[in-house]
């Protein structure tokens, strides 16, 4: 289910929400007139490199794709730009600090959470790591592993967005692969 499909009535005066606009965006209320936009929510997530090349890939302990390979990322916060939001996520899940922070590549993302199909868009970016050997598999991290960019299998890529932001970043560096 989609987040406009959970509001059957209006959050600020319950009106009920005509069956015929349900899922539709913006919710528009029949009652009171409010008016409420269903947007997506924004990720951030940082391939992080090494002064070899090789980047960091993170194990993900948790669905979904749990098992999967991803790179450090998550939710941004209210009040966050996208880069003070990576840089939070990617301290809380692997324990670094980024420095050369760039933008590599969006794309739009489903992501599954309690019965919930939440539209996203991923922000990916490529940053070196100040103190690479302080990698930690921590917050929702299995594991971590250092590899090429041409060692990385797509198919076991945890999201459609990752595999369009891996191959963005080859493309940018094939000298890395």
């Amino acid at each position: 289910m989609r987040p406009a499909e959970i509001f059957r009535f209006c959050p600020r005066c319950g009106h009920p929400r005509p069956d015929a606009n349900v899922g539709r965006t913006p919710l528009q209320c029949p009652g009171c007139g409010f008016t409420f936009f269903f947007n997506p929510t924004v990720a951030g997530a940082a391939f992080i490199f090494r002064p070899d090349g090789q980047i960091l890939l993170i194990r993900r302990e948790k669905d979904p794709a749990a098992g999967k390979f991803g790179v450090p990322g998550g939710f941004l916060d209210f009040g966050e730009s996208a880069e003070e939001g990576t840089r939070r996520e990617v301290r809380e899940e692997v324990g670094l600090e980024l420095h050369n922070l760039r933008f590599v590549t969006s794309f739009p993302n489903l992501y599954p959470y309690r019965e919930v199909l939440y539209p996203v868009v991923d922000l990916y970016f490529a940053a070196e790591a100040i103190d690479p050997d302080r990698a930690a598999a921590l917050d929702a991290v299995r594991s971590i592993e250092w590899r090429r960019l041409g060692d990385v299998p797509d198919e076991e890529m945890a999201f459609d967005s990752l595999r369009v932001a891996l191959r963005t970043l080859r493309a940018a560096n094939p000298d890395l692969r």
